[in-house]
Order: C-alpha cells, then sequence, then structure tokens
C-alpha cells in the first residue's frame, strides 16, 4: 500500500464513489435525524430507506456495498490498458491485482478488530474489504484472460450455478428450515462449517465465502461497464455510450426482478436477481453522473462528493480508527447545543460530516491519496 497522486481519471467516477461513500461517513444518520428534526411522510420514507432490510428486499443503503464494487470494476479496464500501454509484463500486472486482493483482505481483517486482543480463535474473518478485495481479483484475472463475449459466458454461468446450489441444494443440517433463510440454506452452512467462531452470525456470514461467487459477477458488470466507456469504436459518442448504459440497466433491472420472483433479492445471501437489481442501479447511477459531468461538462457541482471519493478507503477506515465524533464535539459541540432540541441530531450529523470532509479536504490540497 503506498500514498501517490492519482493520475488522470474519470471525475465522474469519482463523485459516484464519494457520493456512495457519503451515506458511510455519516449522510444515512443526517436523512435519520432530518426525519426526527421534521416528522412527515417523505423525510420518515427517507430515514427507512438508510437502513438495511431484515431479509429479503431492497433499501437503499443495501445499494451501498455493491456499487462499491461495481465501481472499483469499471476502474479495472483503464487501469489495465494505462499499465500494458506503460510495457508492464503480464506477471507485474498479475500480481499487482493478487497484492491489492490480499490487501484489501488484511485491512478487513484489521477492521475486524484483528489487533484489539490479538484473538485470532475468534476474530472475523469475512469482511467487506475482503470480499471487495477477493471478488475484484477474480474478476480482474478474468477479465484479463478473456474476451467480452467469454465474459458474458462465465457471468451468465456464476450467476445461473449459484443459482441452482443456493435454491436446490439444502443445507445437511436444516431440520426442515426453509432453504432460503439463514439456517437453512448452503451459503449459511458452509460459512458454519468452515469458518466456526469467525463469522458474522452464529449461521452465517453476509460476506461469507458461498456469496463471494456471485459478488465476482458484480465486479465483472463494472468491467463491462468501464470498457464499453473507454471503448474507442468509431461512431461510438459519449452520448451514445451513455443510452448504452440506460439500456444495459433497464435489461438488468428486468430480468432481476423477474428471476426474483423464484430467488428472491437479498443482499445477506448477495443472490443472483440481487445482483442484477443492484447492477442495474450501478449502472444507471453512473450513466447519470457520466453523463452530467463527462458529457455535459458540469463539474463544479460534484467537488463535495468527489473528494470523499478519491480518498474512500482512507475514510472508510479512518471511522474505525479515528475518533471524528469526539473532534466534532470539541468544535461544534457548544454550536450543536445552542439549537433547538429535536433539531440537535441533525446538526451533530453535520458536524460529523464536516469534520470529516476536511479531513478528507486537507488530504485532498496535499495530493495525498490512499491506494491499495
Amino acid at each position: 500500500m503506498k500514498t501517490k497522486s492519482p493520475s488522470k481519471r474519470l471525475e465522474s467516477l469519482d463523485a459516484l464513489r464519494g457520493f456512495d461513500m457519503f451515506f458511510i461517513m455519516g449522510g444515512a444518520g443526517l436523512l435519520a435525524a432530518l426525519a426526527q428534526w421534521f416528522p412527515g411522510s417523505f423525510t420518515e420514507a427517507l430515514a427507512r430507506q438508510m437502513g438495511h432490510v431484515e431479509w429479503n428486499g431492497l433499501l437503499h443503503h443495501d445499494t451501498i456495498f455493491p456499487l462499491f464494487l461495481f465501481i472499483a470494476g469499471i476502474s479495472f479496464p483503464f487501469s489495465l490498458a494505462k499499465q500494458r500501454n506503460q510495457h508492464k509484463s503480464e506477471g507485474a500486472i498479475h500480481w499487482k491485482v493478487i497484492r491489492r486482493g490480499l490487501t484489501l483482505f488484511v485491512l478487513g481483517l484489521l477492521y475486524n478488530g484483528l489487533l484489539d486482543h490479538l484473538d485470532f480463535a475468534h476474530v472475523r474473518i469475512p469482511s467487506v474489504l475482503a470480499r471487495i478485495g477477493i471478488a475484484w481479483m477474480f474478476a480482474a484475472l478474468i477479465f484479463m484472460h478473456s474476451r467480452w463475449q467469454w465474459r458474458v459466458v462465465i457471468t451468465s454461468v456464476l450467476l445461473i450455478g449459484y443459482w441452482l446450489v443456493a435454491r436446490f441444494i439444502p443445507a445437511p443440517d436444516a431440520a426442515g428450515a426453509d432453504i432460503l433463510t439463514a439456517e437453512g440454506s448452503i451459503v449459511g452452512y458452509l460459512d458454519r462449517v468452515l469458518l466456526p467462531g469467525h463469522i458474522y452470525t452464529p449461521t452465517y456470514d453476509p460476506e461469507g465465502i458461498l456469496s463471494t461467487i456471485p459478488a465476482i459477477a458484480t465486479a465483472l458488470l463494472g468491467m463491462f461497464t468501464g470498457e464499453w466507456v473507454r471503448s474507442e469504436r468509431a461512431g461510438l459518442t459519449p452520448g451514445k455510450k451513455t443510452l448504452g448504459m440506460v439500456v444495459a440497466g433497464v435489461v438488468l433491472l428486468g430480468l432481476g426482478l423477474l428471476w426474483s420472483l423464484d430467488f428472491p433479492i437479498n443482499k445477506k445471501l448477495w443472490t443472483s436477481s440481487f445482483v442484477l437489481v443492484v447492477g442495474a442501479y450501478s449502472v444507471l447511477m453512473f450513466a447519470l453522473f457520466y453523463w452530467i459531468m463527462d458529457v455535459r461538462g458540469h463539474r463544479r457541482w460534484a467537488k463535495f462528493f468527489t473528494v470523499i471519493g478519491m480518498n474512500s478507503i482512507t475514510i472508510y477506515l479512518g471511522q474505525r480508527f479515528i475518533n471524528f465524533g469526539y473532534t466534532s464535539k470539541r468544535i461544534f459541540g457548544g454550536l450543536v447545543g445552542l439549537m433547538p432540541e429535536n433539531a440537535q441530531p441533525f446538526f451533530t450529523e453535520v458536524a460529523y460530516i464536516a469534520v470529516c470532509w476536511l479531513f478528507l479536504y486537507f488530504l485532498y490540497r496535499k495530493k495525498v491519496f490512499l491506494k491499495v
């Protein structure tokens, strides 16, 4: 892991990554506090979107993680082309891909508290960062070694194969439980058997072993998108690229909703229908940011999100190891205390976001960007 200045890149991609991370950096709490300050059907509906569904279904907060993985996928075709143009060896590129995957896996262990008590026997092994690293790594290796037609086939096989396994093979210890529950699913069973004492709940882990397979498809969908955007095919204008992404989003959404009739949308199992529906959301969101910023040239409005997006790993890890809440209270606590009582939670969140953003802006001005 090293610190360096970034090369030229899609500003829309950084802005979308920042928009995604904003909800992790206090945006979700901000909207929840807004509903407390101004109760009403609209604000309360927004606040409900800031949580996860209990099992089947989809809320906005369930899209944050897969969108981040999708964005990591978009970046890879650009990175790969740049490295090959620099005449880097295939061995060096392979090692960089594998090293990134393993680094994120280790950072995930640190995020889970590996060093808190050095309790290796009980530390949670799966993590958000590990899933991003491992799923992206395998997707990148597939991308490097196959043409687009084979990538379509491989992505389809991953999703259909996972559906067949998860939908029709029950957990041997299910004892009559529904096959698509935490207790009855083969997905949870493998986590219980292979990672006992190292998973998020006693029955399953939402970032467990088997559900990493469809997550590879999420990263591949991002890579399809990145390859489409960087294409220099004659007549393929930025406007047509945007339209192509919109069409792809509509198709993915339709297929995902249709599949969900048999294989419900479920983030914790990372079901194939979830991959397609959130893939639709991801490509449509990127199409929107790409059209506004890279096609129409309206970039200034997104500076707030770009600052976050260019140091997304920094703020994700930083919130785990740095007490931004303490700092925001020391700086803004008195001012927040002057506000009406029902408004104080909202301004507490504003203060927290401000401190986090100013920290990232300082790094941005100093051209310090944490890269894995």
